[in-house]
């Protein structure tokens, strides 16, 4: 069976409902992670310990460790790696995979905005200051990059190990990366679905004219 085509049947919509179990995890990493930004906002990256997020989210140090193993995994890791790849596998058979990818994209950054905008400027401004926080940020690209991978050989029948799909995906993710990294560099002050936008445009088409 084509995985896409079983892939369309359902959609994350259509999913059942998370059990007590998984809520629980769930609303324990946001505790965690809510109690880890509002200390960084009071008190700085560098002055906010371990113990400190522990008593705060009202848990024990290694509770943390067991959900985080380092402060930098509080500060990256999110929920959207499983649902972009969701989102992807949901999208029609014959979308062309540049539209699925800025359709699933665009999603992704609407549903960040009703989040909280302000937790996503923190994460990038700290990927920038923070050389701790950028090093585990690169090596999460591998991560992100490999399901990826398993996205697009679903979804295309290329091999999902082969050089070209390999190249891709990491190019892909690296640009989102980057796109970050410049939203907060100029601190924030461009649109940053505009940014991903740009950031498509040249993995779909290549660098832009220079102006004569």
């Amino acid at each position: 069976m084509n995985p896409m085509t079983a892939a369309q049947r359902t959609t994350p919509a259509d999913r059942p409902q998370l059990g007590l179990r998984e809520r629980k995890k769930i609303k324990t990493r946001e505790a965690i992670r809510a109690a880890t930004y509002g200390l960084i906002k009071e008190q700085g990256y560098d002055a906010t310990t371990i113990d400190q997020i522990a008593e705060r989210a009202e848990v024990s140090p290694s509770t943390v460790f067991r959900y985080f193993p380092t402060k930098e995994d509080i500060v990256l890791t999110d929920e959207y790696d499983a649902f972009l790849m969701d989102e992807l596998r949901a999208r029609p058979a014959d979308e062309p995979w540049p539209q699925s990818i800025r359709y699933v994209m665009h999603r992704a950054l609407s549903l960040g905005a009703k989040d909280d905008i302000e937790v996503s400027r923190l994460r990038s401004r700290l990927t920038v200051e923070v050389p701790a926080v950028r090093s585990r940020m690169m090596e999460s690209m591998s991560v992100t990059g490999r399901m990826l991978c398993q996205a697009i050989g679903e979804r295309t029948g290329l091999d999902p190990e082969s050089v070209e799909v390999r190249v891709y995906a990491m190019s892909l993710v690296g640009g989102l990366m980057e796109a970050s990294l410049y939203w907060a560099e100029r601190g924030h002050t461009d649109d940053f679905p505009e940014l991903i936008d740009r950031t498509l445009n040249v993995l779909q088409h290549g660098l832009p004219q220079r102006n004569s």
